[in-house]
């Protein structure tokens, strides 16, 4: 079972604080974001923990899954609402619950079996899950706000004078199970870029640590100072700022918090294949297709609009009623 390291090996841990005042001496909630350090889990949980509590005026808290299997605790009292992600977090919930009898235990995908150790369970729809606990939702969590993408392109406010608008973001994952990068991934992803170019598009690239290195190394060579922008993580990490500037989005059908976060923008999302079977992950592409975010290039730049994609808010909305959570907000406090 993993054991708890002491909570002052974390004293930083608090991720958003609503309340200028000592979160121990009041009635505020305390979420805590349970998952190991790969990032695209952890960042479901910490996003649902944030948009929680925000919701009900609590605290967000991330508690790391180190690999040797101890919990990285934060500095914090017992959590109101734990949210996990993850395989190994449903190692570490069987011991939480022990540990923190009165707290809600939420987790974020499929938990396969340990339905009855959670109190909600958020699954993406292609995962057509059924259950009491069970509320489904398009897509997965994530981080985005309206103010970190404000936040994000400001800090590029330089940068970007170079490259002028329209934008095209291209956002690049890599191959899993279902779906593999071939040479003639690279290659179709490589001619992309440059129609994007020879059409008058300053074109902003991410690559993840999954997107192989043929294509990395490829789409460096085209990079030039004022057009054509690659990072591939050296630096601070312009992400959010690359959606925030973005006037079409380019995402490899990999992944599904990448496809959610560009649908957040409202912006043009047009999808970038791979080779392979996608499996119920086209089930994903159908829900946004059908939401109108995502489309298939068909050779030209289209322009339309939908509702910006904020699944992350919407659920945040339900466990706070779900859980009563509301009724703990300080008077002073905006709901």
């Amino acid at each position: 079972m993993p054991r708890d390291v002491p909570s002052n090996v974390c004293k930083h841990a608090c991720l958003t604080q609503n309340n200028p005042n000592d979160h121990r001496m009041t009635n505020i909630p305390e979420i805590w974001a349970v998952a190991d350090g790969r990032r695209g889990v952890e960042n479901q949980a910490i996003g649902l923990a944030e948009a929680l509590a925000s919701e009900c005026g609590g605290q967000a808290h991330r508690a790391l899954i180190r690999e040797d299997g101890y919990v990285t605790l934060p500095d914090a009292e017992n959590p109101t609402v734990w949210i996990g992600c993850g395989r190994p977090a449903i190692r570490v919930a069987r011991h939480h619950r022990k540990s923190y009898p009165e707290a809600r235990f939420v987790y974020v995908q499929d938990p396969r079996s340990q339905y009855d150790l959670f109190d909600a369970i958020i699954a993406p729809t292609h995962d057509r899950l059924d259950g009491p606990n069970a509320i489904s939702m398009l897509g997965s969590p994530n981080r985005l706000t309206a103010q970190k993408l404000a936040s994000g392109k400001a800090a590029l406010t330089g940068a970007l004078q170079k490259f002028r608008s329209p934008r095209a973001v291209m956002l690049i994952g890599g191959p899993n199970k279902r779906l593999s990068m071939t040479k003639d991934v690279v290659a179709a992803i490589c001619s992309r870029a440059e129609f994007l170019e020879r059409e008058g598009l300053s074109v902003l690239v991410t690559t993840s640590r999954r997107t192989p290195k043929p294509l990395v190394n490829a789409l460096e060579a085209m990079a030039r100072a004022d057009r054509f922008w690659v990072y591939s993580g050296e630096g601070e990490n312009p992400y959010f700022g690359f959606l925030a500037a973005a006037d079409y989005i380019f995402v490899t059908e990999d992944s599904t918090n990448m496809l959610t976060e560009a649908a957040f923008t409202g912006k043009p999302v047009y999808a970038l294949p791979l080779d392979g079977n996608p499996g119920k992950f086209r089930l994903l592409h159908a829900d946004l297709e059908a939401h109108d975010a995502l489309r298939s290039f068909l050779g030209r730049l289209d322009q339309w609009n939908y509702a910006p994609l904020n699944e992350t808010a919407r659920i945040a909305n339900l466990l706070a009623d779900r859980f009563a959570l509301r009724k703990n907000i300080p008077s002073e406090q905006p709901v």
